[in-house]
């Protein structure tokens, strides 16, 4: 194994956005035994210290690999287009017309209903957002519109969690 892996290659996996989860978590499993510390536990400090390293960074890329978005946004990065969410901010027209729409049912939403109907929109938009990603990762590799997927479920699921906040309070 090398530590300067990419998260796909260190887990034995095609880069790419469709993972057999239940595959994925084995592949940790299997990872985390191998390196796990206390496996070097008569070897020494030093290597207790890369043992640690190891685990530190299996952990780091199963949590990117396994989280749909994290994974997609990882996939764009190492084609070399980043997603840079903070300062690239524009949308399509109709996408931040849906955001204002949200915004506003949220806003006029006065009971438990109106909000669940929110989650229910919010998890049609995210079901569409993913079957895209995995067209444009998978299916016809093109970063750019990944990209623009990736923020765009970035903004559904910020809003779902805020929509779930809003419940909570209920």
């Amino acid at each position: 194994m090398n530590l300067q892996a990419d998260d796909f290659t260190l887990f034995g996996l095609a880069p790419g956005f469709a993972v057999d989860r239940s595959a994925l978590d084995e592949r940790w499993k299997q990872l985390q035994r191998q390196v796990h510390p206390d496996r070097f536990a008569t070897d020494g400090a030093a290597a207790q210290r890369v043992a640690m390293q190891w685990s530190v960074r299996i952990n780091e890329a199963y949590q990117r690999l396994k989280d749909p978005l994290k994974r997609a946004a990882y996939w764009c990065e190492l084609q070399g287009t980043p997603v840079n969410a903070e300062s690239n901010t524009a949308m399509p027209a109709a996408f931040l017309m849906q955001q204002m729409e949200w915004r506003e049912a949220l806003d006029d939403a006065a009971d438990e209903a109106a909000l669940d109907a929110l989650l229910a929109d919010t998890r049609r938009a995210r079901a569409e957002l993913l079957q895209a990603l995995e067209h444009c990762i998978d299916q016809q590799p093109d970063p750019v519109q990944a990209v623009q997927q990736v923020r765009a479920l970035m903004f559904v699921e910020r809003f779902a969690h805020e929509v779930h906040q809003r419940l909570d309070r209920l």
